[in-house]
């Protein structure tokens, strides 16, 4: 893929890349809000879901979709309406940054920089600047105290995020993420190499709080305070509507998608299948689909998770934070590097 494109003109290369960005971001949180919203958080709940709009309810998300872009698009007399514009647009171009680095085949990857892994945790942060704008911008209190709970719950939550990863990159001795695919793909494990060394085994701490700190970004329960129904009106989105309201709809969804597959790329071997030669170009056209396959199964654990624990308080939010996840992080980096210099 990225030697035909180079063949190609500038504009005809990045168009492309641009729409292939785009499906990347849609096709996943289009079929997460499906499978997960729509499907099984009714059967775990015992009640029907959406039945009606095509096969088995299948276009209820484009009702949905037609729905939001009929609504009035309403701002508050008092908003700042430029900011108030701009936020959801800004948490979106956070989840577009973040999905162009992600390697899909040996050969198939929109840009492929050395730094991937810290271009990806850089941008995932781009997102409490847009939470915050829409907080701010919306002139109302409940809309303040939901951007100020997340800019407090993003920002601890991204430092046990970086130090789980830190225990891949000290593992596979490199910030690309296409290399951290390959160190996988072509590992061992006490010298056996028949499915390679995908670094949930060896990583499982990492993975796990990896996890928790993805559910603290995505603000789903339990970590949904910033957007607690009960208590604030949905937060930071109380006074948004039509096409607005429905792209934070669209970027919660599609942040979830693309951070289940960043989480597939460093613990389950990205596009790699194991017993198979990785620099093969059938990963080309079966890379995609292997790595999508592996994020509905890391998206499963994420909404599983939603739909079954209750809402931290504050204090315990914070507590899981910083008495927890850091300190388990710091030591899974010390056993990894430990390990690292002796085997």
């Amino acid at each position: 893929m990225s030697l035909v494109l180079a063949e190609l003109p500038y504009w005809q290369s990045t168009g492309i890349k641009l729409v292939g960005a785009l499906v990347a971001i849609l096709l996943p949180a289009g079929t997460l809000v499906y499978v997960y919203l729509f499907k099984m958080m009714s059967f775990m709940q015992s009640r029907l879901g959406p039945n009606e709009a095509g096969p088995f309810g299948s276009l209820q998300l484009l009702a949905e979709v037609g729905k939001f872009l009929q609504k009035e698009d309403i701002v508050p007399a008092r908003a700042d309406r430029y900011v108030f514009f701009a936020a959801p647009f800004v948490v979106l171009v956070s989840t577009f940054l973040l999905v162009i680095v992600l390697p899909f085949g040996p050969d198939a990857w929109f840009i492929d920089i050395d730094t991937g892994i810290y271009f990806a945790l850089a941008v995932s942060s781009v997102s409490v600047i847009g939470i915050l704008m829409a907080g701010w911008a919306s002139a109302n209190k409940y809309s303040l105290l939901g951007g100020l709970r997340a800019a407090g719950q993003l920002i601890a939550y991204e430092l046990p995020m970086v130090l789980a990863v830190m225990g891949v990159v000290v593992q596979a001795g490199t910030l690309n993420l296409q290399e951290i695919v390959l160190a996988q793909a072509n590992g061992e494990i006490f010298g056996f190499g028949g499915i390679g060394n995908p670094y949930i085994l060896t990583q499982f701490l990492g993975f796990s709080i990896f996890l928790i700190a993805i559910q603290a970004e995505l603000t789903q329960p339990p970590f949904d305070m910033p957007v607690a129904e009960s208590e604030l009106v949905t937060g930071y989105m109380t006074e948004y509507s039509g096409l607005r309201f429905l792209l934070f709809f669209i970027g919660e969804f599609a942040t979830a998608g693309v951070f289940a597959a960043l989480a597939a790329t460093l613990f389950l071997g990205g596009w790699y299948i194991p017993g198979l030669d990785a620099d093969s170009n059938l990963f080309n056209v079966l890379g995609p689909i292997v790595l999508f396959a592996k994020m509905m199964l890391v998206t499963f654990l994420i909404f599983w998770f939603r739909f079954t624990y209750p809402r931290f308080r504050e204090d315990q939010l914070q507590e899981l934070a910083w008495k927890y996840l850091i300190p388990l992080s710091l030591v899974n980096i010390v056993v990894t590097g430990v390990l690292k210099v002796v085997f």
